[in-house]
């Protein structure tokens, strides 16, 4: 990827140009509803208001502490630069424009004009030196957004100076490439509001701003810069948001953006109770599973609705096992040392990959609209790797499977039963969220599967907030089927280095030490691990794409070889919205809000 000397990004230039294909799971995914007549104040409230869903209630309004892809964020803030939903250009946000030097290690962004928070009070330069510099790199807040600050082999971070009220110059370590899309990501957080917090310590000396702007807080105090702000939350129900009077965006006719004054994210589980609800005509939009569509299609004429479909979804949907062989801080280990031994036998991990049943997934899960995966990186990809160049895949075979663990030392008793070499029963628990039916249905067949190797397997079906604490902080899980994405991150797939480096925050498969948390005894990255790590530092700094595509085909094969995570099926992004809502421009990268600010409901 080349950039071009004093390259200066300006609101009516072209945008560094990249025609994403994929959306990553970690991107919160919106579905429109009906309001109910008792959550509406006057009829012309009702024709400017849409109810959204959710899956999840939010786990916290403070964004750097956030881990979970449910939340209020994308309402409530931005960063520097955004992200065209349809091309995945990059585009400016608060920042108007920016220049790049010619070394690649300095660049300088200049604010917008007039910037305002929700509250008021004028957004500067101040406010961008503070995110970065007192909450991003402050080591003692945990906040997973430091690691898209981490350069080259010494993980050095950026430094950055105020040039004046309205620009900020980064200075990186060495050339990186990914730099310049992070910024999206790293949204700007009020100074006036949250310094306090930073700076101030709690008994155990811990900043305050750890217990600050939590899910308690009054909403109303919550202070951002994005198209809209909150204003009440019921927990486990909805939370409601209103029009950000200080929005900086307006049309070519002078008027303020967005032009839907009043949201409200409604909390619905079930996937279940979706479909109803939009079938029976209380729902503006849903995300149309595969065993909906064929329903949902033949209605949507008479239900004033269309379909769009954006392709492949971005991300991987996987399985995969707990290779953690650490303890705690009380010594104990994470996982069971005998389950943990198989888990950790590479011919193990082989015959499940070859015992599951991929075309089946495609066909009964999702009904033939989706495509088998063999690869952390999507078919469309210019660094995808196919089987034809080498890429290594487990065609289904259980008696390969069967023959590899025997191989391994297994063995079966009168029962057929799975035996280790020491007479263990082989059993474990597979965990899988709660709150997307056809991924519990993809546990439960899954289960299927390996009972045909004679492997016990028991679900653990939880909701998602559960899920990521078991993952990520108390790491107590055998199996877990998941997924996992970024935006942009086929194109760029120095994004994913949350997942895939051993020091990632989401490196969930053998998650390591994390700031601000207890001390983990023993643990240990493999040889391919570090691999890994040396790879995505390889391609981070290197500009020839030849180059990046060697190095990212290494990466994959060493995930197919080493089977840290099985890929299994990517659906279709397929989604439902109601006629009534105008300038939609749907795809998998962006999904069907990513441009709120412009849409527009019309009376029926």
């Amino acid at each position: 990827m080349e950039y071009p000397s004093n390259h200066r990004r300006k609101a009516k230039t072209k945008s560094w140009f990249l025609p994403l294909i994929a959306l990553g799971l970690s991107c919160l995914l919106l579905i429109v509803v009906a309001c109910s007549p008792n959550q509406l104040n006057t009829k012309a409230t009702q024709e400017n208001q849409l109810i959204l869903a959710t899956p999840s209630e939010p786990s916290t309004f403070n964004y750097p502490l956030n881990q979970s892809p449910y939340g209020v964020f994308s309402f409530l803030y931005e960063g520097l630069v955004t992200v065209n939903g349809v091309t995945g250009a990059l585009e400016p946000a608060l920042a108007e424009s920016w220049e790049i030097s010619p070394d690649l290690q300095r660049i300088v962004f200049t604010l917008r004009e007039g910037l305002k928070w929700s509250d008021g009070q004028p957004l500067t330069a101040d406010d961008v030196i503070f995110t970065y510099r007192d909450i991003y790199l402050n080591p003692k807040i945990p906040t997973v957004y430091r690691d898209f600050l981490r350069i080259g082999n010494t993980k050095a971070f950026p430094s950055l100076q105020k040039l004046d009220k309205r620009r900020v110059e980064f200075t990186l370590p060495e050339p990186f490439t990914p730099f310049l899309r992070y910024t999206n990501r790293l949204v700007i957080l009020p100074a006036h509001a949250l310094r306090s917090s930073v700076e101030s310590t709690d008994a155990n000396g811990n900043p305050q701003f750890l217990a600050t702007w939590g899910t308690d807080t009054e909403p109303n105090k919550i202070v951002g810069n994005g198209p809209y702000q909150m204003v009440s939350y019921s927990p486990s129900e909805r939370v409601i948001f209103q029009r950000n009077p200080y929005y900086w965006r307006s049309d070519a006719q002078g008027n303020p953006q967005p032009y839907i004054e009043r949201l409200v994210l409604q909390v619905i589980e079930s996937t279940d109770n979706q479909l109803i609800r939009f079938r029976s005509g209380d729902l503006d939009s849903i995300q149309v599973t595969s065993e909906a569509f064929g329903l949902l299609k033949r209605d949507s004429k008479r239900g004033k609705y269309t379909i769009y479909n954006g392709g492949p979804e971005g991300g991987i949907r996987f399985v995969g096992f707990n290779l953690n062989q650490a303890r705690n801080e009380r010594g104990e280990l994470f996982v069971d040392p005998i389950k943990s031994r198989w888990f950790n036998t590479l011919a193990f991990r082989q015959a499940v990959a070859y015992a599951l049943n991929r075309e089946r997934i495609k066909n009964n899960i999702y009904r033939g609209l989706g495509e088998i995966q063999h690869s952390p990186l999507g078919v469309l990809s210019p660094y995808y790797l196919s089987p034809e160049e080498g890429l290594k895949v487990y065609s289904y075979d259980p008696q390969k499977a069967k023959q590899l663990l025997l191989d391994a030392g297994f063995n079966y008793n009168s029962q057929q039963q799975l035996l280790d070499g020491d007479g263990h029963q082989v059993k474990f628990t597979i965990l899988v969220k709660s709150e997307d039916k056809s991924r519990v249905d993809l546990a439960v067949q899954i289960q299927q599967d390996l009972s045909q190797i004679g492997i016990q397997a028991d679900l653990q079906v939880l909701s998602f907030n559960v899920v990521l604490k078991k993952l990520l902080r108390s790491r107590d899980w055998d199996c877990y089927v998941g997924s996992f994405g970024v935006p942009g991150a086929d194109l760029e797939p120095f994004l994913l280095s949350l997942f895939w480096s051993s020091g990632g925050s989401f490196h969930q498969f053998n998650q390591g030490p994390q700031p601000g948390e207890p001390p983990i005894l023993d643990w240990v990255a493999s040889d391919w691990e570090q691999e890994i790590d040396r790879l995505f530092l390889a391609g981070a700094k290197e500009l020839d794409e030849g180059q990046r595509q060697v190095i990212y085909s290494q990466f994959q094969q060493i995930v197919t070889e080493q089977l840290p995570v099985f890929c299994l099926v990517t659906p279709l992004s397929l989604q439902a919205v109601r006629d009534r809502l105008q300038n939609i421009k749907y795809s998998a990268l962006g999904g069907t809000f990513w441009n709120l600010y412009e849409l527009q409901v019309r009376e029926d």
